[in-house]
């Protein structure tokens, strides 16, 4: 990257925080601009335009044969640069080819299938899958947790600032509570040594850490889910621990999957839609599933209703009347 393009991803990353998008949004945004800029020779955006951007999407879809998903974040990406960084209001990009859309069913196992990937996992991956299946947690959500976001009496989960920055409330399962419990405690124990260090601190989103400025040192405040080991911000000075990492999680639900020698290409995410699924099985208003999923419509709801064992008024297959 050229000294000017490296401003701009300087100038790009600011404006992202001020506008409080996600680190992994940020992530993704840094990286579309960067290869735009290198598959047009290096020159800076401000002298490229729609032509550019139409041959660019277009050849990823063509050449590149990118999911429709990934065109359009690489086509989000670059309409926030022009809009809100470069301030230059982009117009018709004609021609672009955009990539087809499949449609899709999402993974679900069954909950036989789910009993046995967890039978399958311990420690800390074992926990945080039980939270993914038992509220349809994001992983990213289920690691983000704050010890005050898990009311263990009221058996609910706080989720904030979830995905479309909005808060919503979900179930908690009891029978993970006596777990849960065990683990916070070993957690709380694991924060008290962390005190004994005056520069410790939670990491705080925002301004957090000027409004509050000692909610970093509470317990309220520190993740569900802390790392083993700390790091030290550059810029404040100051000793945080990241949460735990979701390859961690990731790698031991791929391990538990390999085991049980399931067919199905089973995630992480699985949990969520088997969650959902289970849920209108057993009679679930679609209305309380998309509440708890967090769903903006119900219509990204409504899919799973296509996967249902027995779907919409509960038809039975001729085959089972023979």
């Amino acid at each position: 990257m050229s000294v000017v393009s490296d401003r701009l991803v300087t100038q790009l990353r600011r404006t992202i925080r001020g506008l409080h998008y996600s680190p992994r949004t940020e992530q993704a945004y840094v990286r579309w601009v960067k290869r735009f800029v290198r598959a047009n020779g290096g020159r800076h955006p401000s002298g490229l335009g729609e032509t550019e951007m139409t041959a660019f999407l277009t050849d990823l879809a063509v050449r590149a044969r990118v999911s429709a998903s990934t065109q359009n974040q690489a086509l989000a990406a670059l309409m926030f640069l022009y809009r809100n960084v470069l301030r230059h209001e982009v117009g018709r990009l004609d021609g672009l080819v955009y990539a087809k859309r499949p449609h899709r069913l999402p993974t679900v196992l069954a909950p036989s299938e789910v009993h046995a990937i967890l039978q399958r996992l311990s420690g800390t991956p074992r926990l945080i899958t039980w939270l993914l299946y038992g509220g349809g947690l994001r992983l990213s959500e289920a690691l983000q947790l704050r010890v005050k976001d898990v009311e263990l009496g009221a058996l609910r989960i706080v989720v904030r600032d979830a995905k479309g920055g909005r808060d919503r409330v979900t179930t908690l399962a009891r029978r993970v509570v006596p777990a849960l419990e065990h683990h916070l405690a070993r957690v709380k124990q694991q924060f008290r040594r962390d005190l004994r260090d005056p520069r410790y601190s939670a990491p705080l989103p925002y301004a957090l850490n000027r409004k509050l400025p000692n909610a970093g040192r509470s317990w309220s405040w520190q993740w569900v889910f802390p790392a083993t080991r700390r790091y030290c911000d550059t810029a404040t000075r100051l000793r945080h621990r990241h949460h735990f990492h979701p390859s961690a999680v990731q790698r031991a639900f791929r391990a538990a999957v390999r085991e049980t020698g399931l067919c199905k290409r089973a995630t992480c995410h699985s949990l969520r839609h088997s969650f959902a699924t289970h849920l209108l099985e057993s009679g679930a208003d679609i209305r309380t599933v998309q509440e708890l999923l967090g769903h903006r419509d119900v219509r990204t709801t409504m899919i799973y209703t296509h996967v249902l064992n027995r779907p919409g008024l509960g038809i039975r297959s001729p085959a089972d009347l023979l």
